[in-house]
């Protein structure tokens, strides 16, 4: 999803990004990011920092990007701003964007750095998903012998049948 107040820079990113993204969403309206993140499933976010013309604090990206992690936290949100500066950048990261990019931007960049962000994405594992993995691995390391898996786990095997429940 491309969210930016200028048509100009959506219709260059559709068709920018058309021939390596299987299917690309934009909006001019930061109020229907979540809309339509809840209509679909969306992978990556590139943000615009700026949708008020005359504003460029980039407060409105950080609260977007802000509420975008709060509502979807697994989903990678990218800046993009023709006020790039340092501080905002850290700002940026440290609310938890995960790259910024400034305008005018290198096409070849842009899509690399969007490839490696998805990329890095698929590479994090949940804690979750974390434990399961290493649940199961107990398990069919003691053969099926569920006491001998929650001993080695460091467990009671009341504890280890309430995880497990959560896993079905």
């Amino acid at each position: 999803m491309v969210a930016d107040d200028n048509a100009a820079v959506l219709t260059a990113m559709r068709y920018l990004l058309d021939s390596t993204f299987e299917h690309i969403l934009t909006t001019s309206q930061p109020d229907d990011i979540l809309k339509m993140m809840a209509q679909q499933p969306v992978d990556m976010v590139l943000l615009d920092m700026n949708f008020t013309l005359g504003v460029n604090s980039g407060n409105e990206g950080l609260f977007w990007l802000r509420t975008i992690r709060k509502h979807h936290p697994q989903t990678p949100v990218v800046l993009l701003t023709a006020y790039a500066d340092v501080s905002l950048a850290v700002k940026g990261l440290k609310s938890g964007a995960s790259d910024f990019i400034a305008k005018p931007w290198d096409n070849d960049e842009l899509v690399r750095k969007l490839k490696d962000v998805l990329d890095m994405q698929n590479e994090i594992v949940t804690l979750d998903e974390m434990e399961a993995r290493h649940i199961r691995r107990a398990i069919d390391h003691c053969h099926g012998n569920l006491s001998r898996a929650a001993e080695m786990l460091g467990i009671t095997r009341q504890t280890l049948y309430n995880k497990m429940k959560r896993l079905d």
